[in-house]
């Protein structure tokens, strides 16, 4: 039965009329009710016009609401239909990899002899080791190694993604990872959000001093001047940065009309959540140290919590963040993948497995999280659900109920994706623009 069958003309000429209709979903997952509501209708239907959504949930209501008489219609007979997800925690623009480091502490968790082992081989360990590589490429080099990550992410259903730079740790690098983000948000239809993160270590080849100046005085205008960048972020932790160089960094960010966020509490709580609940910084990232009443705090501060299980499982982390605690004391959490050199995960549907699996949040809280909180994380109120209003950012899962997405572990349920209303991916591969 054709869609101008099944909706009937009465009524037509008084509706919105939709270009696209995904019909008859097994699930039609919304995300877009009570937080960590994954607000799921059974049969449901969504119905989208140009870029945004028209209509979402039981047939009636769509029909009621739209005429889709016009529209092209996807059936979702058997599969799931979900927004696509918001990865708002990585760091995707790098050179090369670490996958010998990575092999190395498979059975080695001594650094020094993990570092003496590959030194023999002229080989560098930690984030140093990628700096090094990450300044040696052009932009051409950058973009074309990002480009395939970025790929991948989109074949696994990510249709936004916040990149960081912090790999250049040196002015033309940092603007220039920068830059690439840029190219990637147009080159690719994953919306890519870009972050500074100059403070994401020190430059070896100047004093602490002299690098905080630089960042604070000659990157941020820089950036700024440019527009580079919607948020600046600083590492806060032993051996990184302290509570008020944090606070130095930001500020001038601030200043210069990027809203701060920041790495905090990952290794120890020296101040860094402290200061974001202060500040009410958009999002405040990795919370394993945090103190109950800290993240109260941030609650009631706005502040939400990106929480990466991947990068804890991937350094084998001593003291896994506690994601019941954070949602206990009422924060606003989201799902990401951290990729990066040291956890290279392109998945949000792994993300979601570990988080069920080993931080007891459930299948709800987990998908909400990668979706809806993805979006608050990134203070992006027109994505991350299927709502009226709401980008048309569509993930079509050829399996019968959301929870096998984290039940299939390593696999990739994506069948199709749609960013804007537009076919972008499909069966694993991200289709040509």
């Amino acid at each position: 039965m054709s869609a101008a069958s099944e909706t009937g003309p009465v009524g037509a000429a008084a509706r919105p009329r939709a270009n696209l209709v995904f019909k008859d979903a097994a699930q039609l997952v919304r995300c877009a009710g009570e937080m960590y509501d994954a607000d799921v209708v059974a049969g449901g239907w969504l119905a989208v016009a140009g870029e945004t959504v028209l209509a979402a949930g039981t047939r009636a209501e769509v029909e009621a609401a739209c005429d889709c008489s016009a529209a092209e219609v996807v059936d979702c007979a058997r599969k799931v239909v979900a927004p696509g997800y918001v990865d708002s925690h990585t760091h995707l623009v790098f050179a090369g990899s670490r996958v010998d480091e990575y092999a190395a502490k498979m059975t080695e968790a001594d650094l020094e002899k993990v570092r003496e082992r590959l030194a023999a081989r002229g080989l560098g360990i930690g984030p140093m080791e990628t700096v090094t590589r990450t300044r040696e490429l052009t932009v051409a080099q950058l973009y074309a190694e990002s480009a395939a990550r970025l790929a991948g992410m989109l074949a696994a259903g990510t249709t936004t993604v916040e990149s960081k730079s912090g790999y250049g740790l040196a002015t033309h690098t940092e603007l220039d990872m920068l830059r690439v983000n840029r190219m990637l948000d147009e080159g690719s239809p994953v919306d890519v959000v870009s972050t500074f993160l100059g403070a994401h270590g020190f430059a070896p080849e100047v004093s602490r001093e002299r690098y905080i100046d630089i960042v604070c005085e000659e990157m941020t205008p820089l950036v700024a001047g440019e527009g580079l960048a919607t948020f600046c972020d600083v590492w806060t932790d032993t051996g990184y940065y302290d509570k008020e160089e944090s606070r130095r960094v930001l500020e001038a960010g601030r200043a210069h009309g990027l809203e701060p966020k920041i790495h905090a509490d990952a290794y120890s709580c020296i101040g860094g959540t402290e200061l974001a609940a202060e500040l009410r910084m958009v999002s405040a990232d990795h919370l394993n140290f945090t103190p109950p009443e800290v993240m109260r705090k941030m609650a009631a501060a706005g502040v939400v919590g990106v929480i990466m299980p991947a990068l804890d499982f991937a350094v084998h982390h001593p003291r896994p963040f506690d994601a019941r605690a954070l949602i206990d004391a009422g924060m606003t959490l989201a799902l990401a993948t951290d990729l990066c050199p040291g956890c290279w995960t392109e998945s949000q549907q792994f993300v979601m497995a570990l988080a069920c699996r080993l931080y007891a949040m459930s299948p709800a809280e987990a998908i909400w999280a990668a979706t809806a909180g993805g979006a608050a994380a990134l203070a992006l109120d027109d994505r991350g659900a299927l709502a009226p209003g709401k980008l048309a950012d569509v993930q079509v899962w050829d399996v019968p109920q959301y929870e096998h997405a984290i039940y299939r572990l390593g696999g990739n349920v994506v069948e199709r994706v749609y960013k804007r209303g537009r076919p972008v991916a499909e069966h694993g591969r991200a289709l040509p623009m």
